[in-house]
C-alpha cells in the first residue's frame, strides 16, 4: 500500500459514494487505475466492507466494553459478536476489559436489544456501556 492508496482510502472514508472518476481527479489517476487500486485493496483485505453510517440525529450508537471469562477464548467471543445485527466494529483490547464493541441502531431500543444479546453470550461476564451523545 502506497501513499496514493492511503489517499483513496481517506477519500472513501469521508465519502463512501465517491465515484472512481472523482477519486481519480483528486489523486491524479484515471478512473480505470482507481478501479484497479480499489479492487486490489478489497482483494487484499485492506478494505473489508463499504457501509452506511446513520447520523446520530437519525439513530443511536453505543460503545460497550466487555470482560470475557478466562475459560473462553476472546477471539471466539469476538467472532460471534461480529455476526450480531447492529454490531459495527469489534476490537480486542488490553486493559480492564477484553473487547470493545461499537453498536449502532435506528433508535435506543434497537441498541438495547443488541446489548441484551451480547450480555447473554457464553463467555461474557461483564459489560460497561456508554451511549454516544455526539460525534465530531
Amino acid at each position: 500500500m502506497d501513499d496514493t492508496d492511503r489517499e483513496i482510502i481517506k477519500i472513501l472514508k469521508n465519502d463512501g459514494r465517491a465515484t472512481y472518476g472523482g477519486i481519480g481527479k483528486k489523486v491524479s489517476l484515471s478512473e480505470g487505475a482507481v478501479r484497479k487500486r480499489i479492487r486490489a485493496l478489497i482483494d487484499s483485505g485492506i478494505i473489508r466492507q463499504f457501509t452506511v453510517k446513520v447520523g446520530l440525529t437519525e439513530g443511536a450508537e453505543a460503545i460497550t466494553l466487555l470482560s470475557v471469562s478466562p475459560s473462553f477464548p476472546t477471539s471466539d467471543v469476538s467472532k460471534i459478536l461480529k455476526k450480531l445485527p447492529n454490531v459495527e466494529t469489534v476490537y480486542e483490547i488490553t486493559g480492564q476489559y477484553d473487547i470493545a464493541v461499537i453498536i449502532s441502531g435506528l433508535n435506543i431500543a434497537e441498541v438495547d436489544e443488541c446489548l441484551e444479546k451480547i450480555r447473554r453470550l457464553d463467555g461474557v461476564v461483564n459489560t460497561n456501556t456508554m451511549i454516544i451523545l455526539r460525534s465530531w
